[in-house]
């Protein structure tokens, strides 16, 4: 009896296969509604009613739409304003703010002119960010900038920016994250030397593969993880800042005398500059990215926003004004880790809490990254731009698995080659592209279809400066500092057209794909997922 009741689980999940199967190779298209679902939620559950009992009384945590008997997977409304703020702070705050300030300082020359990049980053982002806001409350969608671009440009634009960033920028970003980490996580046990390679390699490679495990076993696990490394790492900031506050106390202000002396203003310089001081920003708008899993979104989105970048912003510039009051300039552009230096001169014997800090910052940082990055791989294939298998959920932990697991093994193969972090600053500027873009999608339904039902409305002018800024960070470098390294980009970005027509606007699929899908459901014993969209 006990094999026969352990067989069971598999025996469903076989006719969940078989089911599928015959509805690729019939032609059909099932509907969310059909009985591969119904199949899927027995397998979780051995008591079908007593689990329709329990979905219909707590409808706010279930995983299924019980309308007209038909039982959908998806994906659960777990974030809530705490968590959302977390996931915005908690990925911004990474490596950037403990590294970015030296490079901020090389290209604008001065202490006071670099305070005003930091000033002007941090209202790009959150004037973005607030443009962002108002997109979320009109397309209810998961995805970010897929999902708008989808909706108001078309299929193409979309593919383009789901290939590149799912291929390259998102697992390059979360490689070049976690290879920070590892660097501060090892260097303790090699003091006086630099790390070797393979070990900080290796490191890198076991912090993505616990991320994807915490990420594949539960949405609220993956949030209570970046709250608490949220407030470690603004912890960590907090100290440093209240270290300033004392040093300036102490008459330590020879950094701010003439503090605009050596002001560089070129255009192309000034570009770069806010390149480097947006790497630290980065992560503005990745709760556009799980619009679908937010509690009361049309709330918690804009709240989440006007909360967590201003308190980002506010530590970036007390942090900075810390660095000067403890390092002159000349210091700080030499230090290469600008946070120890800081430690090592105002901590003393406890500056080794910077190095710990610094490591928790960054693996803070890379969960927020991997989450998001995560989904926007997850929706590009629901919506026929990726594999199917990537567009399924697991039947029991109700997470994006496999897009998870995609995201993951392309960020494995980012570390081993390790040629991937001026790929992240080349493709600064696409991404601005598509900032860009979806800002004028915005400026297009604000202008266009001012009627459209929105619960936040951001004044015009706003996006017009957004918009503004990103024409500008995309032209400015290459017209200055022209690289053939942008063509190269460019070039990559322009390849999807060869996978585009034939794979997704005229659909052809090799016949093996599908039954290698259908053996993957199996492995991962993952299914089709329906929107949550109200």
């Amino acid at each position: 009896m006990q094999s026969r009741g352990r067989a069971r689980p598999l025996l469903n999940t076989v006719t969940l296969i078989i089911i599928n199967l015959t509805f690729k190779t019939s032609g059909s298209s099932y509907s969310n509604d059909s009985v591969l679902f119904r199949i899927a939620s027995e397998e979780t559950s051995p008591n079908r009613s007593t689990m329709r009992r329990r979905q219909t009384t707590d409808s706010s945590h279930s995983s299924t739409d019980l309308s007209e008997g038909g039982e959908k997977l998806a994906l659960k409304q777990e974030v809530g304003l705490i968590s959302g703020v977390s996931l915005i702070a908690g990925t911004m705050i990474g490596s950037g703010i403990f590294m970015s300030p030296e490079w901020v300082l090389h290209h604008m020359g001065s202490p006071a002119s670099s305070l005003l990049m930091w000033a002007a980053c941090g209202l790009l982002a959150t004037f973005g960010a607030l443009s962002y806001a108002e997109l979320g409350t009109v397309i209810k969608e998961s995805g970010g900038e897929y999902i708008y671009i989808l909706r108001i440009f078309g299929s193409f634009p979309a593919f383009i920016f789901a290939y590149t960033s799912i291929i390259l920028v998102r697992p390059a970003a979360l490689a070049a994250v976690c290879l920070s980490f590892a660097e501060y996580a090892v260097a303790p046990f090699y003091p006086g030397c630099s790390s070797p390679q393979v070990v900080i390699k290796c490191t890198a490679a076991a912090c993505i593969l616990v991320l994807t495990i915490i990420n594949c076993l539960n949405v609220r696990l993956a949030m209570s993880v970046m709250n608490i490394f949220t407030a470690a790492k603004l912890l960590a900031l907090l100290v440093i800042v209240v270290g300033g506050l004392v040093l300036l106390a102490k008459g330590q202000t020879q950094s701010f005398q003439n503090a605009f002396q050596g002001t560089n203003a070129a255009i192309g310089t000034i570009g770069v500059a806010f390149y480097q001081g947006l790497w630290s920003y980065d992560g503005w708008n990745n709760l556009n990215y799980v619009t679908e899993e937010l509690k009361n979104p049309e709330v918690t989105l804009p709240r989440a926003v006007m909360i967590a970048i201003p308190l980002v912003t506010c530590l970036y510039l007390l942090v900075n004004v810390s660095y000067f009051a403890a390092m002159t300039p000349s210091e700080l552009l030499t230090s290469g880790a600008v946070a120890v230096t800081w430690g090592n001169k105002v901590l003393a014997g406890w500056a080794w809490l910077i190095s710990l800090s610094v490591a928790l910052s960054t693996f803070g940082s890379s969960n927020g990254t991997f989450f998001s990055g995560g989904r926007v791989c997850y929706i590009a294939a629901r919506e026929g731009h990726m594999p199917d298998i990537l567009s399924m959920a697991h039947v029991r932990c109700l997470t994006p698995s496999p897009a998870l697991l995609f995201t993951s093994a392309m960020s494995f193969i980012m570390i081993i080659s390790g040629n991937f972090t001026s790929i992240v600053t080349y493709f600064s500027f696409i991404t601005w592209f598509f900032y860009g873009m979806t800002i004028s999608g915005l400026l297009y339904l604000k202008i266009k279809k001012p009627d459209l039902p929105r619960a936040y409305k951001v004044p015009i002018i706003i996006p017009i400066i957004v918009l503004m800024a990103a024409v500008y960070l995309v032209l400015a470098p290459i017209i200055d500092q022209p690289q053939i390294e942008i063509l190269y980009v460019v070039l990559f970005v322009l390849s999807g057209i060869v996978l585009y027509f034939p794979l997704v606007r005229f659909k052809w699929h090799p016949r093996f794909l599908q039954r290698v899908t259908l053996h993957l459901q199996l492995f991962l014993e993952v299914a089709p997922t329906s929107r949550d969209v109200d």
